[in-house]
């Protein structure tokens, strides 16, 4: 969806509670999130072509570098929300999975 950055793939991480967050998605929501995965560790975190996508402007909830975009629409609306936890070595890590009332932002 974006330019590549790098001619490796990005390493894609979750935190402890994204992963149990993952783990409660429906199938549907599930399969959209794979879909991100694997545009965030072959093309990077700039995701311009999902929907809402931006960066997150850093605070309590926020950690800097962050990124988020919109994985459904509607009612729930389901975003994820990420952070460059390495560009050197390249490592994305998850650090919210889920409805956009829960978001962090």
């Amino acid at each position: 969806m974006s330019e590549a950055e790098g001619s490796r793939a990005w390493e894609v991480v979750f935190t402890s509670s994204a992963r149990k967050q993952k783990k409660k998605l429906p199938q549907t929501i599930s399969e959209q999130l794979a879909v991100l995965l694997w545009d965030l560790e072959h093309c990077g975190p700039v995701q311009k072509g999902w929907k809402n996508y931006s960066s997150l402007k850093k605070g309590p909830r926020i950690p800097e570098h962050s990124h988020h975009c919109h994985i459904k629409s509607g009612r729930p609306t389901y975003v994820v929300c990420w952070r460059i936890e390495d560009k050197q070595i390249q490592i994305i890590e998850i650090f919210y999975v889920g409805t956009h009332e829960g978001a962090p932002y």
